[in-house]
């Protein structure tokens, strides 16, 4: 944040964060009678704890001194300080202090840093219609910022504001409410709502592993009902390796320079075919099995050009990399590895899909199959075990997005995200136990006392011990044999290629014996890619970080021989706690 003196902060910011946050701040001496008894005969009405009714002086207080839990107590306790605060500051002050600490989204802090990020200019500089731009923005500044197919505009300058529909209604009631009170004038209004605004994408400040640290602020946030998480003085201990980040982060940067964006060719805005491209963009995240660490986490090229991450965000075609559920599925249904499956043209609801040389093997193993990523084999076997079976099995090993059970479901033709793909394949490393990713371990207060910590690691046995020995082996022989042999290390490995239909997204997930890491290769504006398969340019970029990562370790065999120690079977493991709460806030 830049904090600057009220007087450096224009009169229509002032006005219109009072208008739509608290209109009767200058009245009312901390609580708000009037909007608080509203908040409570709703919040009666609705059985549940939702109306906040929060005046500016108590907003400031939460973002100060008290922790985000939503309890009758702790609002309470912030409507007391929040009165003697008022007797302890003028209204301006309180409004100067609250303005500079406020959030606005893409981790800007402040309205001054806020004026600076999104307009070019200070706050003192501020149009009525970006002051209300602004304003609008407190409410919920992650949700207002985000919008369908964002991602292919993630390296655009500008922010497309005429596709934050929910964002620019609350821009028209800010102004409408700074109208009511007689703050501006009809002319103004008018004029606001008529205005233009360019809205520039904040530039990111590079920090050490910036996408982990923006993941971990929204699971703060979000997760673990941190609203606010600035000012307080936590101390966030994470799972993050720094040594694996900066290897991970030096091998997909290295794909934004090999990739970069072709220049402008002097023709752009005639039509569409016309725009200059984007960079080549790539995602990798490495797990810890056993606990779910997530050791690195890379969301894309260059963080400062584009903050989205596609690591954890970006929903994309698997491709084969989803095959591993088709398989599992069939041996758990009583399929053994060396079956033979016939690899010829099928036709299944009028659609036919083909291998990707066009040709085909006639009858092959299912080992053989996977190995070779033979997609007809893949959608027969769907079709006998059943798609809703496949489809019940990825949700089981951690699959959350919707999945289409059509027969393309056996091609990954549904969108998954990069950490569920990487975290399902993790379970199988980790001895058929499911795995749930996280980067936070503990939270402690400024004084030192324990706020959270992180405890247990996963939702007990999804996958019985015979299958999942079987489909490790099926998927090691993808790196020996298959189309994974550009992945090879010295050390025990297991692993798929995915590439999705025109080469529109390329994957490598693989594992060796304590570390799972996942690639995805694509464009954001999904345009195909000439000559990029999952078996090249992911594989090689998987086998150098894992071989850094690694460097030095003993080869340790995929599974220890041992018998799995007796666990049940969770047939539907519960999602992953929205807390994991231990004493939060309590």
């Amino acid at each position: 944040r830049h904090s600057v003196p009220i007087s450096r902060i224009h009169p229509y910011l002032q006005k219109a964060v009072v208008a739509i946050e608290d209109r009767r701040f200058f009245a009312h001496r901390g609580m708000d009678p009037v909007r608080l008894f509203g908040a409570l005969w709703a919040d009666m009405k609705a059985l549940a704890y939702e109306q906040g009714a929060s005046t500016i002086t108590q907003q400031l207080v939460k973002l100060s001194l008290l922790s985000p839990e939503r309890t009758l107590v702790r609002k309470v306790r912030e409507i007391f300080m929040a009165m003697a605060l008022e007797q302890a500051y003028p209204k301006l002050t309180l409004l100067e202090f609250y303005l500079n600490r406020v959030y606005l989204g893409n981790g800007v802090y402040g309205v001054e840093k806020a004026s600076q990020s999104y307009f070019h200019k200070s706050a003192a500089e501020l149009s009525l219609s970006e002051a209300a731009f602004l304003a609008a923005l407190i409410k919920k500044p992650e949700g207002y910022l985000i919008y369908p197919g964002m991602e292919a505009h993630a390296s655009e300058p500008l922010i497309p504001v005429d596709k934050l529909t929910a964002l620019m209604k609350r821009r028209r009631a800010v102004l409408g409410s700074m109208a009511e009170l007689g703050w501006i004038s009809r002319a103004e209004l008018a004029g606001a709502l008529q205005d233009e605004l360019v809205v520039y994408r904040p530039e990111a400040e590079l920090v050490t592993a910036p996408y982990f640290v923006q993941q971990t602020l929204k699971e703060l946030r979000e997760r673990l009902g941190f609203r606010r998480v600035s000012g307080r003085g936590y101390r966030v201990y994470t799972t993050l390796d720094s040594a694996m980040q900066r290897e991970a982060q030096t091998r997909i940067e290295r794909i934004g320079k090999q990739f970069p964006a072709p220049p402008p060719t002097g023709n752009e805005g005639e039509n569409e075919e016309s725009k200059p491209g984007l960079p080549r963009q790539a995602s990798l995240i490495a797990l810890e099995p056993v606990t779910g660490f997530v050791r690195a986490l890379v969301g894309g090229v260059d963080y400062k050009t584009s903050q989205f991450n596609r690591a954890t965000q970006a929903l994309r075609q698997p491709g084969s990399a989803f095959k591993l559920f088709v398989y599992l599925a069939a041996l758990e249904a009583g399929m053994r590895p060396d079956d033979l499956v016939e690899d010829a043209p099928l036709t299944v609801d009028g659609w036919r899909p083909r291998n990707y040389d066009g040709r085909y093997a006639g009858p092959v193993t299912l080992r053989t199959a996977l190995a070779r990523s033979l997609n007809t084999v893949a959608v027969r076997v769907s079709e006998r075990v059943g798609r809703g079976r496949v489809a019940a099995l990825a949700r089981r090993l951690g699959i959350t997005t919707p999945l289409r059970e059509d027969p393309s479901l056996a091609l990954g033709a549904s969108e998954v995200s990069l950490i569920e793909l990487t975290a399902a394949y993790a379970t199988l490393a980790n001895r058929g136990e499911g795995v749930w990713a996280y980067g936070i371990g503990e939270i402690r207060r400024a004084d030192g006392s324990v706020l959270y910590r992180r405890r247990g690691s996963g939702p007990g046995r999804v996958v019985a011990e015979k299958p999942l020995r079987e489909m490790v082996d099926m998927l090691a022989g993808v790196i020996t044999d298959g189309t994974g042999r550009a992945a090879r290390l010295p050390w025990p490995a297991a692993g798929k290629t995915g590439t999705s239909q025109d080469s529109r997204d390329a994957w490598f997930i693989g594992f060796t014996r304590g570390l799972v890491a996942g690639v995805w290769v694509g464009n954001d504006d999904g345009a195909p890619m000439k000559g990029v398969t999952g078996g090249g340019l992911p594989a090689r970029l998987w086998k150098r970080f894992m071989g850094a990562a690694l460097a030095g370790s003993p080869p340790r065999p995929l599974l220890d021989p041992a018998p799995f120690p007796a666990a049940p079977l969770l047939s539907a493991p519960p999602p992953a706690p929205s807390t994991a709460i231990n004493d939060l806030g309590r």
